[in-house]
């Protein structure tokens, strides 16, 4: 199976895996507090799918207005315009909106809900610390998680843990302090609270993960060239490990090239990309089995 086949079979396997954990939420929720599971199930369903409604069409303003990030024209950002534009017509995609964050820690992600509504955001640090085939890397990165449409998946995902969160608290409390205060009642609710958000958490950077490989693959393959994607993530590895991001919300640290925040203590067990080492290796492996086949 090909790198890209087995990212989209993982990303389904876990998506279900995802769905089932807030099903069972609601079927906890029908039981204790009015013993039918069936329309608990049936509301959290309901409830999942219009947070993902929600995601699916304001996520991208929530994470630009977030950023400070600006809208920036050819005539304001000509190089990054021009690189961006020749990766677009060689992926086949229409040219996105372009960005720039003013944040000195150099870092990039994509947003929006398909490629029509597409925007490419780079930090201002990004321009300064990588030469142009190094951007041109990164860019192309984005530019596959565009056409993967990694940004719908993953704005899901996120959607869902965070609600699956929720969901679990409101259990646990209600169960305390509300309806159903029997001994197995608290218990299934205290089990519940601990695991639920903890699977969810889990299955959401599995997903993460297998974009991040997918989109770095893709990328390099609209570039012809994997190690400029490779030379650009030790670059940026290096520098967000020294200089991570004061400001910004740790949720949406799944949105960039590189985590841009602090990863000490869990952080490191709890990511929400690959190990760098490992997408450094994937990628000049790419370029080694390039050379063979053209030698």
């Amino acid at each position: 199976m090909g790198a890209s086949l087995r990212a989209t079979a993982v990303t389904t396997v876990l998506f279900g895996f995802m769905f089932l954990l807030f099903i069972g939420i609601g079927w906890i929720v029908g039981t204790i507090f009015w013993n039918d599971w069936v329309t608990g199930a049936l509301l959290f369903l309901g409830i999942a799918g219009l947070m993902n409604l929600i995601a699916y069409f304001f996520s991208d303003r929530i994470v630009l207005t977030s950023y400070r990030a600006r809208i920036v024209t050819e005539s304001e950002a000509p190089r990054l315009h021009l690189i961006i534009r020749g990766i677009a017509q060689r992926a086949g995609l229409p040219m996105p909106r372009v960005a720039i964050v003013p944040n000195r820690t150099p870092n990039a992600f994509a947003t929006g809900r398909n490629p029509k509504h597409a925007v490419v955001a780079v930090t201002q640090g990004l321009l300064e610390v990588l030469d142009d085939e190094e951007l041109e890397g990164v860019l192309a990165h984005e530019m596959a998680h565009v056409r993967n449409r990694d940004i719908l998946w993953m704005s899901i995902a996120a959607t869902l843990a965070g609600a699956i969160s929720f969901a679990a608290r409101f259990v646990f409390w209600g169960t305390l302090f509300g309806g159903g205060r029997n001994g197995e009642n608290l218990l299934i609710a205290v089990i519940a609270a601990v695991t639920l958000p903890i699977a969810a958490l889990m299955i959401q950077l599995g997903i993460s993960r297998s974009r991040e490989y997918k989109a770095d693959a893709r990328g390099a393959e609209f570039t012809g060239k994997p190690t400029m994607l490779a030379n650009a993530l030790r670059k940026l590895d290096s520098y967000n490990e020294a200089r991570p991001m004061q400001s910004g919300n740790p949720s949406t640290a799944h949105m960039f090239i590189v985590n841009p925040f602090s990863r000490r203590g869990l952080t490191r067990l709890f990511s929400t990309h690959p190990p760098i080492n490992e997408r450094i290796r994937r990628l000049e492996k790419m370029e080694r089995d390039t050379y063979m086949r053209i030698r």
